[in-house]
């Protein structure tokens, strides 16, 4: 999965997300979930049910534009809601395809957080 985090173009936010924090994340708080092709590992996401958010979500590069981020961006958050979660959050590098790719799947806008990152929240519609 980190091979993945570090190929990234965009969002590289290096050093906040580090190897370590997967395993963590999906043993105890959370869960994650994977697209492979060929064997392979080409896409992951992580959600944190403790903290109510998507920690990571990424496609490599080269296997982009093929709906696994959509695929991905609809297990964890059927995932959290499942879990009572009524609000997840994340955030994003503003001016990014994933900014524009959360906004497309309904997550709105918040506020800008103080080191440049957009926090954007998805309610369950659902729980209302």
């Amino acid at each position: 999965m980190h091979r993945i985090r570090l190929a990234v173009r965009e969002n590289m936010t290096s050093g906040i997300i580090r190897e370590e924090h997967y395993n963590r994340e999906i043993e105890v708080s959370g869960r994650g979930w994977v697209v492979e092709e060929q064997q392979k590992i080409v896409g992951f996401a992580i959600g944190n049910r403790e903290t109510a958010s998507i920690l990571a979500l990424f496609v490599h590069p080269d296997h982009e534009g093929r709906g696994y981020g959509r695929m991905l961006l609809a297990a964890v958050v059927e995932w959290l809601f499942a879990q009572g979660v009524h609000r997840i959050w994340l955030s994003t590098a503003p001016g990014t395809r994933a900014q524009k790719f959360y906004e497309e799947a309904g997550w709105k806008f918040q506020r800008a957080l103080p080191g440049g990152e957009h926090y954007y929240e998805l309610k369950d519609e659902s729980a209302a």
